[in-house]
Formats: structure tokens, C-alpha cells, sequence
């Protein structure tokens, strides 16, 4: 008898029943991934039909399902040195199937339906596909994509309680990461035949290696001694065409601007993978410092169910600093504070439990806010286009230990 075919999401089927996880298992077996689910895909899939065979059985039993999500905010976070990065507090939101939470209620469910999936087709989509495949769904679908935008944020803040993200949950962004050159071999699969790829982030010449938009499947092999994170894609090509990565054993990552979560999750992944530290090196002014830098260390609040994969704890702020703007006289090549930049310092100082926990940052900040002055990266040029390799960073990289946390 020819085996029954399964249904596609976007086609009504009832929620899981008890037993779910263990058929998961054995679809596991003809998954497209080669080689069948690995531990995190049928955690995924788990967690998907136990959550769905929840809210079913209320269903029979005539109650009012709920589903409970991490409140997202700077207010619903914590910081402990110890624990490195923004932890999630208490705070939740609850929504309960009501005649007024019917559509969005079936929405959250058709997007886990979605998922589960993609997980066992070893597929994924991004958000905007997500939105769009909606469009099958009925009285059910979204009207626009931030609609679908926060039910898909809804959905991983509920299982990052489970230790997944939205990249598990099969749902990529659509930028990818950020540019790498230096002494690292990146270690990819084929996605159709399961095999090893080897990247050697040496031999791009005038170009680069991109960060995909998943990294969970990278493997690294590197004797680098640390990773520099920078904020432009101009410094960063500097620090490339001088080859700074070989004369310095080291592994450059442009962030360009605030780092996307593929940069952060593998520069995470690749610190943690082979123990080696993480300097920042960005913009002396409140943008770089308390948007920039402090999240790719600790993550943010909008994203707080986020931080535990996608922050940098071992990264330090190499600079550029207040106190550089003095001891490498770049008093005539700064730029005054905007009226945003002083909110965003003051608002740091004030509401920020990073910064509120480090002294050293909270002198720097009221540094730069009596200075009234901000600093590019660029700024360095005025001593020569190549003085940011000869003289800057090598006297900084010689006194890691005075690095802001």
C-alpha cells in the first residue's frame, strides 16, 4: 500500500495527540536532512506537538487554552556579571483563546504547524516567505508582515524557555552576517548531500568570507589568538587589504553597524568553540557604545530571550574610547554630541543594567558627555591612512587588560 502523504501546513490537520513525540521520531527517519533530526531538530518537534497536544486537550475538556510568553523589555531584565549577558525575567503575557483572540490565537498555531514542518523537510523560510505563505491560510492569515513579524517573535520568545531560537524554529532573517577574512577554516555541510566543506578564510584575497544566515551547522578550526569585531565595513576593509589578520594571528569580522543575529551567533559560536577572547572595535560615540557594543556583549532587552545565544560575554571594548580622544590628540577631528546622542548616553546611565554594573563605563560615559564630543574610527586617518595599524591597534593590543568590560 503506498504511504499516505502528509499535509502540507498550509492545510487544516488536527493538533498532535499524545504519542506525538514519539511519531516525531520515527518521521525523523525520512527527514530531508541527511542522515535524519539531530537532538536540537527533535527538541524542536517535540516541544511543537507537546505545546499543540496542550492546547488540544484543553480544547476537549471545554476550558480555554492559553499560551504564555516572556515579556520582552528592557524592564523584564536582569545582569549579573557571572552570567554575562541580559537574563529574562518573570515578566509574562498571556494569551487565551477567547471570540477576540480566535484569529491570532490560529495564527500562532499555523506558524508552529509551519515549522514542525519545515524541521522535518529540513527546509526553512524567511520571515517575508513566512508572511506570505499566510496567504493560504485562509480567514487565518496575516494582513501584513509585522503582523506575522510578532507572532514569529511570540513563538521563539515562548520556546527560547526550551533553549531554541528562531533560527531551530526554521525561520531565517533575511540579511545574512557580516564579512570574515583571517587564520580560521570554516567547517559547512552540503545541504544535499551531508558532506564536509572546508572554508579557508585565508585565501579570499580582496574579498571575504559571508557569515550565513544560519550558523548553527558551522564548525571551526583556528590557532587565531583572538577575534577583532569591527563596527565599519570601510575600517574593516583597511585591516583586510593589510592583511592586519596575518600579522597578528587574529580573525577580523565586520559588523557593519549594529551586527546582525548570524554575526553575533557565530562570533559567539566561534569564541566558545575554540576559547579565544573577542575585541571590539567601534565608534567613540553613544551609538557604537550602548547600541553597537553592548549588544553584541549582552544582548538586548527587546530580544532578552535572545541573549543566552546570541551575546558575546568574553567581548571587551578595545576602543575607540573617550580618554583615546585625549592620548592620540583627536581633539580637532571629533564631531559635538547630538541633542539623541546625550539622550542616549544619559538614558544609559540611568536605565541600563549593563552599564549601572561597571564603573568603568559609567566614568567613560560621563566622559564623553563633559567632553561633548564624539569620534569615528576614521578619525585615526588624521596621523595617516595606515596609522590605525602601525600605531594604534598595536599599542592597544598591548594592554588588553585596561580594556573596557
Amino acid at each position: 500500500m503506498a504511504a499516505k502523504k502528509r499535509k502540507p501546513a498550509n492545510e487544516s490537520e488536527q493538533p498532535p495527540r499524545a504519542g506525538a513525540a514519539a511519531q516525531s521520531k520515527k518521521t525523523a527517519k525520512k527527514a530531508g536532512k541527511p542522515g535524519g533530526l539531530d537532538k536540537l531538530d527533535n527538541l524542536t518537534v517535540d516541544s511543537i506537538d507537546e505545546t499543540a497536544t496542550k492546547v488540544f486537550d484543553t480544547i476537549q475538556k471545554r476550558g480555554k487554552p492559553e499560551l504564555s510568553f516572556p515579556q520582552r523589555s528592557l524592564a523584564n531584565v536582569t545582569y549579573d556579571k557571572k552570567i554575562g549577558h541580559f537574563k529574562l525575567g518573570r515578566g509574562r503575557k498571556e494569551r487565551t483563546l477567547t471570540v477576540n483572540t480566535v484569529k491570532s490565537f490560529a495564527q500562532t498555531l499555523k506558524l508552529m504547524a509551519l515549522s514542525k514542518e519545515m524541521v522535518l523537510e529540513d527546509d526553512f523560510a524567511t520571515k517575508r516567505e513566512a508572511y506570505y505563505i499566510s496567504k493560504n491560510w485562509g480567514e487565518a492569515k496575516f494582513a501584513e508582515q509585522p503582523e506575522s513579524d510578532a507572532c514569529m517573535d511570540d513563538i521563539e520568545a515562548l520556546f527560547s524557555l526550551r533553549g531554541l531560537s528562531r533560527e531551530h524554529l526554521r525561520f531565517y532573517p533575511e540579511e545574512h552576517g557580516g564579512s570574515v577574512n583571517g587564520e580560521l577554516i570554516v567547517i559547512d555541510r552540503d545541504p544535499e548531500t551531508g558532506e564536509s566543506v572546508r572554508i579557508d578564510c585565508t585565501t579570499f584575497a580582496s574579498g571575504a568570507y559571508t557569515i550565513p544566515s544560519s550558523v548553527e551547522q558551522l564548525r571551526f578550526e583556528t590557532k587565531a589568538k583572538f577575534v577583532l569585531a569591527i563596527e565599519t565595513g570601510g575600517m574593516w576593509q583597511r585591516l583586510n587589504a593589510q592583511k592586519f589578520w596575518r600579522n597578528y594571528n587574529c580573525i577580523l569580522v565586520a559588523m557593519s553597524g549594529v551586527p546582525t543575529r548570524a554575526t553575533r551567533r557565530f562570533i559567539r559560536k566561534l569564541a566558545d568553540d575554540n576559547d579565544i577572547p573577542v575585541y571590539a572595535f567601534v565608534d567613540c560615540d553613544p551609538y557604537g557604545i550602548s547600541n553597537i557594543y553592548r549588544t553584541l556583549k549582552v544582548g538586548s532587552g527587546n530580544a532578552a530571550h535572545l541573549n543566552q545565544f546570541f551575546c558575546v560575554p568574553q567581548a571587551t571594548f578595545l576602543g575607540v574610547t573617550p580618554q583615546d580622544i585625549i592620548d592620540f590628540k583627536l581633539e580637532d577631528a571629533t564631531h559635538p554630541l547630538l541633542d539623541v546622542d546625550i539622550k542616549r548616553a544619559k538614558d544609559a546611565l540611568k536605565n541600563d543594567p549593563f552599564f549601572q554594573s561597571h564603573k568603568e563605563w559609567r566614568t567613560a560615559i560621563e566622559q564623553l558627555l563633559r567632553m561633548g564630543v564624539r569620534a569615528e574610527q576614521q578619525a585615526l586617518a588624521k596621523w595617516g591612512l595606515n596609522f590605525v595599524i602601525d600605531e594604534y591597534l598595536p599599542k592597544k593590543l598591548k594592554e588588553t587588560k585596561k580594556f573596557l568590560p
